[in-house]
């Protein structure tokens, strides 16, 4: 019986050394010593994906022939097409943006060949840059692109005024760039309402102006919504129709016209809250004002006063028509613009002997106490403002005794009131034959 390898108390004889072709017996797969009475597993396997096919016992390396090649993953190659395709891809269209930003920056801005097509009245605003003014033209279809316009304005140096002008859709640049920096094509009808002037008045300025009729102006302001009239005007436009220089469009209406003039009038009061400073005075009687009598008080106030002195007279009209009987006055404001606001005359300092007490009408401030039932004109800016913020005082009377300088006194009792008339009389005594 041949001897046991791996039995104790004998030696193995000799082996014969292997070829330096042949790998000994077990190369490359040996089995791990069995441990005895415990697991038989191996303590190391090597991973079946380690080789292509798993562990076989034939082994490559000491072989004369040459190791078989690995398949190629057609998915490796796929990836690296893919990749190439994406990165290729992204060349051309960074590239093709690339030329068409070179191409933005080498061609010159969409402009329209002209001359243009329809008509249209283009409007320039008060504070309009010229981009400002490219971006209108271009929005409402005149020049074909901002940047064209710009160009066109830079090139000439443009400045252009306020107004109005005719141009035409899809013009050339240049050419709307040479209507705008001609002042002489405005196109625009261009009214001044002086501060005080009455609705008629103003009625006769606008038609002179654009060869319509007073009528036609009169009628428009009845449609009280239509031209925004507060409700508290109550039907009567007199006073609301703000004093300025106006700009209207070419084609404006009567009753377009109107409600931009009311609409500045809004403007004029500003952040003022009409409504709630009306209730902080008093018009009579301990009653809160209303914001009908706080436009009859500037109305009054633009034709009595002057700079600063409007504060005070808007003072002493609250003065009166709150404290009847104080001072020696009885409540009766006495103001001749009323008495001529009656008659249908232009304001003046003095009647020119006129019988007040035989005009009959709720405006004559010398037979009815309080205020009259609305404004006599048109106040501006400065009188509605002494209107909203009346000085502080305890004057009950006021004497304008120098008709050129517009020099105004006020007076706290009638005694003081008298001093200041006589002063009055003896300059148009004297100085002046306009009294």
């Amino acid at each position: 019986m041949p001897p046991q390898q791996g039995q104790p108390g004998r030696r193995p004889g000799p082996r014969p050394m292997p070829s330096a072709g042949t790998p000994p017996p077990g190369y490359g797969r040996q089995e791990p010593p069995q441990r005895p009475g415990g697991y038989g597993g191996p303590t190391y396997q090597q991973h079946p994906s380690f080789f292509d096919d798993g562990p076989t016992d034939h082994d490559p390396y000491f072989d004369d022939e040459p190791p078989p090649r690995r398949k190629r993953r057609f998915g490796g190659c796929l990836a690296v097409l893919v990749a190439m395709a994406v990165v290729l891809g992204g060349f051309y269209v960074v590239g093709d943006r690339a030329i068409d930003y070179v191409k933005d920056l080498v061609a010159p801005p969409a402009d329209y060949p002209g001359p243009g097509t329809d008509p249209v009245s283009f409007e320039v605003h008060e504070g309009d840059s010229v981009s400002a003014v490219g971006r209108n033209l271009k929005e409402i279809g005149v020049v074909e692109s901002v940047d064209a316009f710009i160009d066109a304005a830079n090139t000439e140096g443009l400045t252009v005024q306020v107004g109005f002008y005719p141009l035409k859709k899809q013009m050339k640049a240049a050419d709307v760039v040479e209507i705008l920096a001609n002042p002489d094509n405005i196109d625009t009808i261009n009214v001044t309402i002086t501060e005080g002037s009455r609705a008629k008045a103003i009625y006769k300025v606008l038609a002179e102006k654009t060869k319509k009729k007073p009528a036609d102006f009169k009628k428009a302001a009845e449609d009280t919504e239509a031209i925004g009239l507060p409700d508290y005007a109550k039907g009567n436009v007199e006073g609301y129709l703000f004093p300025a220089t106006y700009a209207f469009p070419p084609d404006a209406t009567p009753t377009e016209m109107l409600a931009m003039m009311v609409d500045r009038w809004e403007q004029a009061l500003g952040d003022n809250d009409i409504e709630a400073r009306a209730k902080q005075l008093k018009c009579g009687g301990g009653k809160a004002c209303t914001p009908e009598q706080i436009m009859t008080v500037a109305s009054l106030v633009e034709a009595e006063g002057r700079g600063d002195d409007k504060a005070k007279i808007a003072r002493v009209i609250y003065n009166r028509v709150e404290n009847p009987g104080t001072a020696g006055q009885a409540g009766f404001l006495q103001i001749d613009a009323t008495v001529n606001y009656a008659l249908g005359k232009s304001g003046s300092t003095e009647l020119g002997g006129v019988n007040v007490q035989s005009v009959d009408s709720p405006y004559n401030t010398y037979t009815n106490k309080g205020l009259p039932p609305g404004p006599i004109g048109a106040p501006g800016d400065d009188a509605i403002q002494a209107a909203l913020n009346p000085a502080d005082g305890s004057w009950y009377y006021y004497v304008t005794v120098n008709l050129k300088t517009g020099e105004t006194k006020f007076a706290k009792n009638y005694d003081q009131f008298l001093k200041f008339k006589a002063e009055y009389k003896h300059y148009c005594e004297t100085e002046s034959k306009s009294c």
